[in-house]
Order: structure tokens, then C-alpha cells, then sequence
């Protein structure tokens, strides 16, 4: 019995050695964390996606950093980390998987109070993955991509292609000028409805859209806001929008004398290090909200009609001059095809055009 006792604990180690000899290669090619040597971050670093905000002073010389990376389990960057490079235009960096078999590019910018964005044209998207992403550049050349649920929208549909046109966000020919952008309330098809989740409001914002919690709890999926260090005072711009026929509920009924509508607002809150962002649960509730604005009087129209909304403070919140000087707080701008879509009510084909957006500010 004694031998068979130490002949049972023999194969089971070497069970668990072949297991762990055998363990498959980390497919994970992130970037977890970035540190700058000496005290020039004033705020602790953005991680998105592909893309690190680094935020600085004006003044601070950033043409000979080395930033440090930690990655996923078995990663490696390019160049290294630590590597010093000039940093007066963004930098990037391709970080592969321990297997080999996946790589992700990141865009590394050093930000600073010259480059606020504050014009919204709308002329310029890139196609990726299939979908449209927005962008625009402030002065001095540095971009800013808007984001969307696209990339949540495209998961709907996992074994075939969607038409570029047929996302809920897309870029429109027949602007107030030019191009604009498209928003429209998709159905999100038989996927979407088994988790109760039929519909897709077309939405752009500034901040991040994370594809992880999509449809385990979809509204941490959006990361609303960007660091932004003036006082805020109002947004304008002009739209177009068209109700879909028929509004439903999460479960897909019909809901009787209820008529959709869209929504653009905006947000201005403090955060810190609990706080980094606010999502789709909290956007228009959080206790750190210091500035709201939101879009009154709307109706459907086939003609373009300007807008303004301007911003008020939230329970007589005030700004603090010390917090908006280190970049303590972040701006979300917030558009949507269907007010409820984040609680998935709506009506399929509720369609918004927006278009010239211009926000004022001190």
C-alpha cells in the first residue's frame, strides 16, 4: 500500500510537470502600465486600447524621455523599454505576444495645454477593423480620435462582414459642410436579442470604448471623457434627425406611445485615483460631475438646425483652480441616435446627423 501510495504521488507530479512544461504561450500583447522617471507626469497616465496620453506643462522639455513599460506575461516591446526618444511628436511602440502570433501598435503622445481640439468637422475618418473611426487635429498637429460602439457593434455579427455603410456610426456625404457624421440605432440580430441587448444606438464620444465587458455588463464598455484643463462654457453645431418606427424595450417589445429620441451632451468631472473615468452607469450621476450641458428642444428634421448647449454647474460645484491647472479633470462629449440606447431602448433606424461642432470655452 506504501508503494502504491509514493507510485500515486510520483504521477501526479510528473503529470504536473508535463502540464506545466506544456502550458501554451501567452497570446496577450498589452501594455499594463507606464512609468517617467522625475515628477513631469502631472496626472497619472491614460492607458487605452492602442493609445497612452502622458500628460505635462507646457514648459516641460519632452524631446529626450524614456518611458518605462510593464507588459502581459511573456511580451516584448519595440523599441525597449526605456528606450529615450523625442517626444514633440507622438511615438510608437509594437509590443508582441509571447507566442509570436499577435502584435498591437500603440500611439504614445506627451500632452500639454496646447493641445486643446475644439473644432469638430467631422471631414476626417479613418476605416479600422471594418468601421469607421473619427478623428481631428488641434493646432500644433496632435490628433484626437473620437470613439463609438462599433467595435461592440461588429461582435453582433462574428462569422461574417458587415458593410462599412450598415455600422451604427458612420460618415455622411451630405453634411452641413462637407461630410458629417451618421449616427443610426442598428438591430443588433439574433446574438444581440439572446442577451437581451437588440438594439445598438449609433453614438460617438470622447474617450474609449472597451470591447471586454460588452455584453456581461455593456455599460462599462464605455469610458467617457479626456483630460481637459480650461473651464468649459458651451458647445454648438447643427443636426438633422429622424425618429425609427418603432420603439422597444430591452426584451425587443414594442412599446405603445413611446417615440425615440437622441441626445447630445456633455460633462465636466474631476477625477482621481479611484476615478480615472466615468462610463454609461454613471455618466450623467456621478458625485464628481462638476459641469453638465445637454441638448433641450429637440425635434425631428429634415433640415440642418444649429444648437447650443451651455454648460451649468451641478449642484453648485465649483472648479477648482488648482485641480484645472494639473489636469484633474476630463470633458466628455456624448452623441447618440437613441437617448436610451446604453439601456438598449429605442427604435431601429432612428437616424442623427450631426455636423460643425465648435466648443467654447476660458
Amino acid at each position: 500500500m506504501k508503494v502504491l501510495k509514493i507510485f500515486t504521488i510520483a504521477a501526479l507530479l510528473l503529470i504536473l510537470q508535463s502540464c506545466i512544461k506544456n502550458e501554451a504561450p501567452n497570446a496577450e500583447a498589452d501594455i499594463l502600465t507606464c512609468e517617467v522617471d522625475g515628477n513631469i507626469l502631472i496626472r497619472k497616465p491614460m492607458i487605452q486600447n492602442t493609445e497612452i496620453k502622458l500628460y505635462v506643462n507646457a514648459w516641460d522639455d519632452v524631446t529626450n524621455l524614456a518611458p518605462r513599460f510593464t507588459l502581459t506575461q511573456g511580451a516584448t516591446i519595440s523599441p525597449t523599454s526605456g528606450t529615450t526618444r523625442d517626444f514633440s511628436t507622438p511615438q510608437t511602440y509594437v509590443v508582441t505576444s509571447e507566442d509570436g502570433k499577435w502584435q498591437k501598435t500603440y500611439k504614445v503622445s506627451f500632452l500639454s495645454n496646447n493641445n486643446i481640439i475644439a473644432q469638430y468637422s467631422f471631414e476626417n475618418a479613418r476605416t479600422s477593423k471594418g468601421y469607421y473611426v473619427f478623428y481631428d487635429s488641434s493646432v500644433s498637429g496632435q490628433e484626437m480620435d473620437w470613439s463609438s460602439g462599433n467595435a461592440g457593434f461588429k461582435l453582433t455579427n462574428l462569422w461574417g462582414t458587415i458593410p462599412l455603410a450598415d455600422y451604427p456610426t458612420t460618415q455622411s456625404d451630405e453634411g452641413y459642410k462637407g461630410k458629417c457624421v451618421k449616427l443610426t440605432t442598428r438591430s443588433t440580430g439574433s446574438l444581440g436579442a439572446a442577451f437581451g441587448k437588440p438594439i445598438a444606438a449609433g453614438n460617438l464620444f470622447t474617450g474609449e470604448f472597451d470591447t471586454g465587458p460588452s455584453f456581461s455588463n455593456p455599460l462599462k464598455t464605455t469610458r467617457f471623457g479626456t483630460a481637459f484643463n480650461k473651464k468649459p462654457l458651451a458647445i454648438s453645431g447643427y443636426y438633422k434627425y429622424k425618429a425609427g418606427n418603432k420603439f422597444t424595450d430591452k426584451d425587443n417589445k414594442e412599446v405603445a406611445n413611446q417615440k425615440d429620441n437622441f441626445d447630445i451632451y456633455a460633462v465636466f468631472y474631476e477625477t482621481s485615483d479611484t476615478v480615472q473615468y466615468l462610463d454609461g452607469s454613471n455618466i450623467k450621476t456621478h458625485p464628481n460631475i462638476v459641469m453638465i450641458a445637454q441638448i433641450d428642444n429637440r425635434k425631428e428634421t429634415d433640415e440642418w438646425t444649429p444648437f447650443t448647449i451651455t454648460f451649468k454647474a451641478k449642484d453648485g460645484k465649483n472648479i477648482d483652480p488648482e485641480k484645472l491647472k494639473n489636469n484633474k479633470y476630463n470633458l466628455a462629449i456624448v452623441m447618440s441616435s437613441s437617448e436610451g440606447g446604453a439601456e438598449f431602448l429605442g427604435a431601429v433606424g432612428s437616424t442623427l446627423y450631426i455636423d460643425e461642432m465648435q466648443l467654447y470655452y476660458e
